[in-house]
């Protein structure tokens, strides 16, 4: 009996989250009220308070929930390519699914915005995007990069975020179109040799 009320909770309680999330992709942070989440997954306002202390920790909770998720997808993939300008050239094909105005970018740019007022949202995301970079980072180590991993992950992550920031005021913006500044981030020092070696020996 336990066990079952147990999952019951539990189940409610992602059905929150989705909810939560999915209303501050449509209607904007600012505009979500617990009425509306309690609506969209189909409970009593008090269900709400219930199993988050607040409306704007079931605000975090659920979009950060999302960010990580997605940040942990790309990373985990981008990991599995075999060599930088190979994983530059997945992530820009992966990034092109976005449009801007899909429910995943407007819950991204609502998040940041908000970040920018609330600071646990703001610490938590921090987290998120740190954990991310460090993955990156020794993926790349692991890949050539000896003194600038940390760096070059930096900017990796930070160009996730601003592409499909981007995307939402040019949806024309080709991200395909970017593969050769990128490359040229993640090529390594011994890329570079080689390749300078080559021109200069006519090869």
């Amino acid at each position: 009996m336990a066990e079952a009320s147990a999952d019951r909770g539990r189940t409610t309680r992602q059905r929150l989250l989705g909810a939560a999330a999915a209303l501050i992709a449509e209607a904007g942070w600012g505009a979500v009220s617990t009425r509306m989440v309690a609506e969209r997954a189909g409970v009593a306002p008090g269900v709400v308070h219930y199993h988050f202390a607040s409306l704007p920790d079931l605000l975090i909770a659920a979009s950060t929930g999302v960010a990580r998720m997605m940040l942990e997808e790309l990373t985990a993939r981008l990991a599995e390519q075999p060599d930088p300008e190979t994983g530059v050239e997945w992530l820009l094909g992966e990034l092109s699914r976005y449009t801007g105005t899909d429910p995943a970018s407007l819950l991204l740019v609502e998040m940041y915005l908000a970040a920018a007022r609330l600071p646990e949202l703001r610490d938590r995301l921090h987290e998120i995007v740190a954990d991310s970079r460090t993955q990156i980072a020794s993926w790349l180590r692991d890949r050539g990069h000896a003194d600038d991993a940390d760096a070059v992950a930096a900017v990796l992550v930070a160009a996730v975020d601003g592409l499909m920031l981007h995307r939402g005021l040019d949806p024309d913006l080709d991200f395909t179109a970017l593969a050769g500044p990128l490359r040229a981030l993640v090529r390594t020092d011994r890329t570079d040799r080689t390749d300078r070696h080559e021109e200069g020996s006519g090869t």
